[in-house]
């Protein structure tokens, strides 16, 4: 039961990726708009790992533990980044053409290749507590229901169709499957590492927030702030929950 329930709940957190996406059928949205809840999806990770993930971590495995293994989730990100062939969200190209269509397919890939370790993030917490898991995972939902929707505007722009550009920002965010369950199985199989997996799941967590989300976020807002309150009211609406 436990393998279907995180199965479906990292099905939903990144199928987000394509909801996101879908929102071109109703016109472009403004870029402050996008700022804020890239912000706001933003404060809500942030907030899990920093109330959620990591004192639970130190609670059951210890301080130190959970140092290493916070600090080995942040390096093992990076190391992703530096390897993997993929760009940062780039807003500024303009105009039309092959050019600004493979700033979205590499946006694509970049976005696939983080929902991995996301949806490993989702199967840690669920292994731990349930509830958890499915904060985690509407967290993660947020998340991607922006990247969707910046993966999209550069395709269509680059001449690709609405219906192919939301197909490929729905592929890129169903990838996320797979991190869960390889969590779910080497939880199973080392149930004492839950703990450790934790802090791993809150660096991973936060390096993606602070190194990709909101630098993009910043990115987008034409208004000055609009970000910073948006991860204001995401760490409020956490607290809330």
């Amino acid at each position: 039961m436990a393998f279907i329930d995180i199965l479906f709940l990292s099905l939903l957190a990144g199928g987000a990726t394509g909801l996101g996406g879908l929102a071109i059928l109703l016109g472009k949205p403004s870029r402050d708009a996008v700022g804020f809840l890239m912000g706001f999806s933003g404060g809500i990770m942030l907030a899990i790992s920093v109330f959620e993930l990591i004192p639970h971590a130190i609670d059951i495995g210890g301080m130190k533990i959970s140092i290493i293994a916070f600090l080995a989730g942040t390096i093992f990100i990076s190391i992703v980044d530096l390897l993997l062939p993929h760009i940062r969200f780039n807003v500024k190209e303009k105009g039309m053409g092959l050019k600004i269509f493979k700033v979205g397919m590499l946006v694509a890939i970049g976005i696939s290749i983080h929902n991995v370790p996301e949806g490993f993030v989702i199967g840690v917490g669920y292994q731990y507590t349930p509830d958890l898991g499915l904060l985690i995972a509407a967290a993660i939902a947020l998340h991607n229901i922006p990247e969707g929707l910046i993966t999209v505007l550069p395709l269509y722009a680059g001449g690709f169709s609405k219906t192919k550009s939301v197909l490929i920002a729905l592929l890129s965010g169903l990838v996320e499957p797979i991190g869960a369950i390889l969590a779910y199985f080497f939880l199973s199989g080392f149930p004492s590492l839950i703990p450790t997996s934790l802090a791993f799941a809150s660096g991973v967590m936060i390096f993606i927030t602070i190194d990709e989300l909101i630098p993009v976020a910043i990115q987008y807002e034409k208004k000055q702030h609009i970000v910073a309150l948006g991860i204001v009211i995401g760490i409020a609406a956490l607290l809330l929950l």
